[in-house]
Order: C-alpha cells, then structure tokens, then sequence
C-alpha cells in the first residue's frame, strides 16, 4: 500500500483545502479538519482509479523534504493518505446453479457476479449460515452476523471453566 503526501491549506475565510504535490489537479476540501482529511481519501483513491482506467502510470510518492523545497508547499500542512494497491483483475467463470436459485438472484440483482462475488466473501469470513440468509430472505432489516456454532461452544465453555 503506497501513501501520498496531501497538503492542507486554509485561509481565514475558506474550508480546509487539500492537494496532491504528486498528483497535479487532484484536489478537495472539507469544512473541518476530519472532513478535508477523509475527503482527501476519497479524491485520491477515485483519481488513481481514473488514471489506472486510462492506462496511465502511477507516480511514485514524493519525499517530504522535495515536497517542502517548494516555496508554495511550506505553509501547509502535510499528512499521508493511503491508497491500497491496485485491486485483483477479476476472472471470468462458467458455474451451474439450479434454476430456482439463479431466479431468486436475478429478483434481488441486476449484477449477478458481484452479488455472488458478495456472497462468497461473506461465507469465506465464517458469517453466513443458513439461518441468516433465511433471515434476509424473509425481509429483515437487522441481520447480524452469526457466529458459527463451534465458535459458540468454545466461548460457552470457556466462560464454564471459568
């Protein structure tokens, strides 16, 4: 995970302005601090996504100390925003599902590969059991994440011993 420096700027009668040394055009703001920091976030990570679309390359970050040699740069603040790596290329598969369950996808999506993408992460984390999707299913709007039961019976004995 690479990370950028971002420049915070504010004049007495403005937001809190954030800039990319490294990314010329790339810019946000926010009315507070907190705000202009996760605003920043937001910017960079959706203008990297944008340049990788386009095939452009990635600059390497700055040093600070480069950054700073700027005359324009030295009464800002700087902080670092991650930017996670480039995500995994998505694979095409061909699966088989009975008729019945590819229906009740459909009525609940119009994209099936990420709601089966959704899915399967979901089961990989160890949160979906049957008694959830039921759950779901029949249109409940809190559903919690289930705790699996041999996770339960190592807690409830733990807590026994005690």
């Amino acid at each position: 995970m690479a990370e950028y420096i971002a420049l915070i700027h504010k004049d007495a009668d403005s937001d809190y302005g954030v800039s990319f040394p490294d990314f010329p055009g790339c810019i946000t703001a926010g009315s507070t601090l907190d705000e202009a920091r996760a605003m920043a976030a937001e910017a960079l990570a959706f203008h990297i996504e944008g340049m990788r679309e386009d095939g452009q390359e990635i600059p390497s970050p700055s040093l600070l100390a480069e950054v700073m040699r700027e005359r324009t740069n030295r009464d800002a603040v700087a902080f670092l925003v991650a930017v996670p790596d480039q995500p995994e290329r998505n694979v095409r598969v061909n699966v088989m599902l009975p008729e019945g369950l590819l229906r009740q996808i459909d009525a609940r999506t119009d994209n099936r590969s990420k709601f089966l993408a959704q899915a399967a992460v979901l089961k990989l984390r160890g949160g979906v059991t049957r008694r959830l999707i039921a759950k779901h299913a029949a249109g409940e709007r809190k559903v919690r994440r289930v705790v699996p039961k041999a996770k339960r019976k190592s807690k409830q004995q733990g807590a026994r011993g005690a």
